[in-house]
């Protein structure tokens, strides 16, 4: 990463937000602007009790997220904006990490969803990674022509390098709609591409699924989100608080396998700081992540 120029390009951002008008419904400009556009992002840690192999294992989840300039063409972070305001689109960005221990040997995996801010379109560009001992799976999707086109490369061979269309839209999306608006978040039955992190630890085709979303309120100013496939088995519920800035408070994924056998992942936030953490890549920065719990 380029890091001062990254940090260059979020403190110029509120000069062209001024220029912007938002053309989602529920997404208020003013109040946005005065929380995302401040230069830097909000990190989010989790304690994670990921079920797998048939054993909950402890680890951490992180959630970044940040705004930035992102290339309709490219499908990339652009590096100067203001060179081209017409190829720029605004996006928010999850950036989310999982890390644990299976026995010996860790998982990392990593998500990225980038969903446009002023622009009611599915997120151009979802990327997804798998990492451990044995090897790494990576998955990308990017949407074009009314398609997502998906490449998935892994060191399985029943899995290979593939390419794909899919006409739907994206799960791991709706965290990126509840932090613009809950609103957002389409209701009721659907079609959607399940978790790309799921597609891989449960080793199922990617393909859209039917699924049923529901939204509950859960008292104390908190609410979910429940998403349920039933033919792959899938549920998984998002807790958030229901003002502004929307923060996930957590979220919980269960998986029924054909045998009836249950695996439960829970991810609970313990700690979220607003950090510009790209000019904090020194060592004397290093106890930062002990403030984070990490």
């Amino acid at each position: 990463m380029k890091n001062k120029l990254f940090g260059l390009f979020i403190v110029m951002i509120p000069l062209f937000s001024a220029c912007s008008s938002s053309s989602r419904k529920g997404v208020d400009e003013t109040q946005f602007a005065g929380y995302w556009y401040q230069g830097k992002a909000e990190i989010n840690v989790y304690d994670l009790q990921q079920s797998r192999y048939g054993e909950v294992r402890g680890g951490k989840a992180v959630m970044i997220f940040v705004t930035e300039d992102f290339s309709r063409k490219k499908q990339v972070k652009l590096d100067k904006p203001e060179d081209n305001r017409a190829d720029a689109q605004k996006v928010i960005k999850l950036n989310m990490t999982r890390e644990f221990l299976t026995g010996v040997y860790p998982y990392n995996t990593m998500l990225s969803v980038f969903t446009p801010i002023y622009d009611e379109v599915h997120s151009p560009k979802l990327t997804a990674s798998v990492t451990e001992w044995c090897g790494q799976a990576f998955t990308q999707l990017n949407f074009k022509n009314g398609n997502y086109h998906a490449k998935q490369f892994s060191y399985f061979e029943s899995e290979g390098d593939t390419e794909s269309k899919l006409n739907a839209m994206a799960e791991e999306e709706l965290f990126n709609l509840i932090r613009l608006n809950p609103d957002l978040v389409p209701m009721g039955n659907q079609k959607l591409i399940p978790s790309l992190i799921f597609q891989r630890f449960a080793h199922i085709p990617l393909k859209a699924e039917q699924a049923t979303t529901s939204k509950k309120e859960l008292g104390s100013n908190q609410a979910e989100i429940e998403v349920v496939y039933n033919e792959i088995g899938r549920k998984i519920t998002i807790r958030y608080q229901q003002f502004f800035p929307y923060e996930i408070l957590g979220f919980t994924e269960t998986w029924t396998k054909t045998n009836g056998q249950q695996e439960v992942t829970t991810a609970t936030r313990s700690t979220m700081q607003m950090m510009d953490y790209w000019n904090k890549n020194e060592k004397v920065y290093e106890p930062l992540r002990k403030d984070l719990g990490l």
